[in-house]
């Protein structure tokens, strides 16, 4: 298979990732503005559409997509472009992060023991999730500023001091002691958040188990499985897991990319793969896991199937 060919596959897989990721992450939002306008929501109900956002914006903000296109039929400059793709694309991959660990922190509170450290924010979880939900974006849209001021629009490929990004952006280049100090800020953000997200996943695996030996002589074991608290404990580590997992796929690729100042058209494209990811994958695990979306997505399934038999 030719480098061309190859490319090109790489370049379809990508838009049919993205293409899924929209769609779903698109129902799953409608579902939970629906449940959040419709009756009193759940505080993991708003998180997770937050969450939802966030993911439908990360696509949008993708190269070659509809943020890019509307910017083009305006007649944007290119680096004003450049820089507003980049910085939503920044905001939202820690935006991403920083709300899946809060979505893992506030599940570990609504199991905890009643007598545990943690039972006494439950009756103040809404509260907490407003203000903590203000403080991630308030952080996320300043935090993520700081490279807006290397990006360009305008780059000459011969120029080998230019890491170019993607077709038609660059990184201006910037001191190595400047490059390390935003690589280690960064770095140490997102170490944090992953090592929050894996304490609290420990927690409830603990809590998890401890329920089921503590009371199996009390419940069936379908009962068990059943539970709408497991259930939803259970979705959420799964993704807790498999966010870690692509995270430090792509940590690896662009700290490589950054810190040896080398651009692989090849390798930019399996990272976007790689970024995407999760926000694809999240919406299908929820909307499998979650009973209300399975429950309305059979009643649509049947009124459409009662009205194509009555005509």
């Amino acid at each position: 298979m030719s480098s061309l060919s190859f490319m090109s596959s790489l370049e379809n897989i990508l838009y049919f990732q993205a293409g899924l990721g929209v769609l779903a992450n698109m129902f799953l939002l409608v579902f939970y503005v629906f449940i959040i306008l419709g009756r009193r929501p759940k505080p993991m109900d708003v998180i997770s559409c937050q969450l939802t956002f966030v993911h439908i914006m990360m696509f949008l903000a993708g190269e070659n997509f509809w943020l890019a296109d509307i910017f083009e039929s305006l007649n944007v400059e290119n680096d004003i472009k450049c820089k507003a793709t980049f910085y939503t694309k920044r905001v939202m991959r820690g935006l991403s992060i920083c709300i899946t660990c809060l979505l893992s922190v506030f599940q570990t509170v609504m199991i905890s023991h009643r007598n545990s450290f943690l039972a006494k924010f439950k009756h103040k979880l809404k509260k907490y999730m407003i203000n903590a939900l203000f403080y991630i974006w308030s952080f996320n849209l300043s935090f993520s500023s700081n490279l807006i001021f290397y990006v360009s629009g305008f780059t000459n490929m011969s120029q080998t001091n230019q890491l170019k990004v993607t077709k038609s952006c660059s990184l201006l280049p910037m001191n190595y002691i400047i490059r390390g100090l935003i690589l280690t800020v960064q770095t140490s953000r997102d170490m944090f958040l992953v090592g929050v997200m894996l304490t609290t996943s420990t927690y409830m695996v603990i809590i998890l188990h401890r329920h089921q030996r503590q009371y199996k002589h009390l419940h069936s074991i379908s009962h068990l499985k059943a539970s709408p608290e497991k259930r939803a404990t259970q979705t959420i580590l799964l993704l807790v897991a498999f966010f870690v997992v692509m995270y430090w796929v792509d940590f690896i690729i662009s700290s490589n990319s950054i810190l040896l100042w080398m651009y692989d058209p090849v390798i930019m494209i399996v990272q976007k793969v790689v970024v995407n990811a999760y926000p694809t994958i999240t919406p299908l695990v929820q909307i499998s896991s979650d009973k209300r979306i399975i429950s309305v997505v059979k009643t649509g399934i049947l009124s459409a199937t009662r009205f194509f038999l009555k005509t």
